[in-house]
This record gives structure tokens, C-alpha cells and sequence, in this order.
């Protein structure tokens, strides 16, 4: 939050000088910083309930599967450019409520997992506390991206309780394993290259690379279901 809130205040946000369009936020920015930084706030209090919630799930469960489920939770707030970026590309005005009104995933909360199921188990447990409303949810495991990417999509609202009032607030949650979030971030790294355009071919074979980490996320569910049969260790039940 520190390095957005220094580049809210100084008004320079790091886009080409001569990108009218990033002219026009940096002008926006500086008449409208109390504001803008008052609603990031609201995404950041938003994102540690979330955070909070979670890592008590995870301490929950370690107890009943003796295990940890969550193998580590990152959170980020979405870049001052990167929501000029998205209003424009939709054509919204620029505005404090045109951005709480339309992007939903300002707030942001990746959960790593072990185990396929257990991205199912922590998404139904989330989902059915009764603070939390589900907004809109993408399987992108059950239905990969084309370019091979996986992960579950949730945008969740939750309440924050400020000290004079109550407010709903939008957070995008990510579930995936391990091996999904190493295919990402490193899919990431290439395809964004600045000096470097990726070729069909390099398309290919991060492809070919998902469905590898794909095998490797069934083969690891496969071999932990049969170690805990042995143990009599109960299995992670969903809700129909």
C-alpha cells in the first residue's frame, strides 16, 4: 500500500509522458487524492478480512486433517495505472464511483494448495460463512484458458466495519495448487518480456508445460488419497 500511496501523492504515475491518456489520470490523481487513497483503504481493510479468513480456515483444518491446507496466501492491491488502464479499455468514466462500481477485482487474494481438493474444500468453506456473498465465480480448472491456464476465480463481497459505518466491498480471490501457480507466474514472466514477442511456438510449449503440471497436480491427488486411506484419515467432504 506504501508504494501506491507515494505515487497517488506525487501524482507520477511510471506510463509513457506522452500517453494522453495517462496525462489525463495524472491529472485526475492530483484533484482527486484524498478520495482515491480513502476507497483504496476500503480494498485494503477488505483484502485482510479475506487474508484473516483464510488463515483461520487453515488453522481450523490443520487440526481436523492434521495438515496444513494453505501453503501460503499473497495479497495485492491492483496498481493506480492498471485501473486507468482497465476503465479505459471499457470505455468508463474516471471517477471514484465508477471504479468501485465497476472493477471487482481492485483487491486481490491468492491462496497456494497442495492439493486440487483442497482449492474446493477452501472455496466452499469461504463461501459459506455468512458474511461472505459469492458475485461471480470462474473454474478455470475444471475449464482451462486456452493458453493452458488454471486457477478458480471467485469475487467475493465482504462487509468492513469502520468506525462510523459499514461497507460492502468487492475482493477477487485466486485458488490453485502449487505446481498451477508455478505455471503462472512463470508463463507471466515470458509472455511480458519487454524486448521479447512469443512465438506460436513458445505458445506451444507453455501449453505443453500446463497440461505437465496438470499430470503432476492428479498424480500428487492420486498418491495422497491412497496414503490417506491407509491411515483411516477421513476425506475432505464438499458440499453437493
Amino acid at each position: 500500500m506504501a508504494e501506491n500511496n507515494s505515487l497517488i501523492e506525487s501524482g507520477e504515475i511510471d506510463l509513457p509522458e506522452h500517453d494522453e491518456l495517462a496525462l489525463a489520470f495524472n491529472e485526475w490523481v492530483r484533484e482527486h487524492t484524498q478520495p482515491y487513497r480513502k476507497l483504496m483503504s476500503f480494498y485494503t481493510c477488505a483484502m485482510m478480512e479475506v487474508e484473516t479468513k483464510f488463515r483461520v480456515l487453515n488453522e481450523d483444518l490443520s487440526l481436523k486433517y492434521d495438515r496444513n491446507p494453505i501453503e501460503s496466501i499473497i495479497t495485492r492491491l491492483k496498481k493506480p495505472e492498471s485501473i486507468m488502464q482497465k476503465l479505459a479499455r471499457r470505455g468508463l468514466p474516471m471517477s471514484v464511483s465508477s471504479i468501485e462500481n465497476n472493477i471487482y477485482d481492485i483487491a486481490g487474494v491468492r491462496v497456494m494448495c497442495s492439493f486440487q481438493s483442497d482449492v474446493y474444500m477452501l472455496a466452499d468453506a469461504l463461501l459459506s460463512q455468512d458474511d461472505i456473498t459469492l458475485i461471480e465465480k470462474k473454474d478455470y480448472i475444471k475449464n482451462p484458458k486456452p493458453n493452458g491456464y488454471r486457477s478458480l476465480h471467485l469475487i467475493v463481497g465482504v462487509p468492513i466495519f469502520l468506525h462510523n459505518e459499514k461497507r460492502q466491498m468487492c475482493v477477487e480471490v485466486q485458488l490453485r495448487t502449487l505446481a498451477m501457480n508455478l505455471w503462472a507466474n512463470t508463463e507471466h514472466k515470458i509472455r511480458y518480456k519487454k524486448n521479447y514477442t512469443v512465438t506460436p511456438e513458445d505458445s506451444a510449449v507453455l501449453l505443453e508445460c500446463a497440461e505437465e503440471c496438470a499430470a503432476i497436480d492428479r498424480k500428487l491427488e492420486e498418491l495422497y488419497g491412497h496414503i490417506r486411506d491407509a491411515e483411516g484419515e477421513p476425506g475432505i467432504v464438499r458440499k453437493p
